[in-house]
């Protein structure tokens, strides 16, 4: 019985959850966030998924860094955004580089789904043609209760994961803009 109310308080306090669910590079984080004026938690949340903070992960389909951009929507959102001292060998090797194109994309994903926080995110795994064309033809309404009309299965257990940790962030570090 002892034991069995030890591992609860083991398991519910508030320092193991935090190493459960880090926030890594939590500076570039933040620094992006508020220069593309996105949520922390939502990167956060999203590197959590791609790549479990891994700088040197790459997919199956060849995507790089923590933020697991494919090296052409790199090269294109470092041209796009100016990033003159930022490379796609940078992007998949300086887990800050990764933030910071990582970043600009989604700033860019969420002008054109108007702060859809779930077509984002849509966006960010499936692209953006793929979710436009999905709300223009009716398959899916962009919204999270009706994630189960996403024709990808990966992306529709995308969107579930990174709203997961996003909410688990949101929990954990209510305060992650400040220092």
């Amino acid at each position: 019985m002892i034991i069995a109310v030890l591992a609860l308080l083991f398991v519910r306090s508030e320092w193991m959850s935090r190493w459960l669910y880090p926030v890594h590079y939590r500076d570039a984080i933040v620094a992006s966030a508020d220069n593309y004026e996105l949520d922390a938690h939502l990167i956060a949340a999203i590197i959590r998924v791609e790549s479990n903070y891994k700088p040197e992960a790459v997919s199956r389909a060849g995507a790089v860094g923590i933020m697991q951009l494919m090296p052409t929507t790199a090269l294109d959102v470092i041209k796009k955004g100016g990033f003159k001292d930022i490379t796609v060998e940078s992007v998949s090797e300086q887990p800050e580089a990764a933030i910071q194109v990582g970043s600009w994309y989604l700033n860019r994903l969420n002008d054109q789904f108007e702060g859809n926080m779930y077509k984002v995110i849509a966006a960010y795994n499936a692209g953006p043609s793929n979710v436009k064309d999905w709300i223009a033809k009716g398959i899916w309404d962009g919204q999270l209760e009706t994630v189960s009309q996403v024709p990808f299965g990966e992306t529709r257990h995308y969107i579930q994961r990174v709203i997961y940790y996003y909410n688990k962030y949101k929990e954990l570090y209510p305060d992650i803009h400040k220092a």
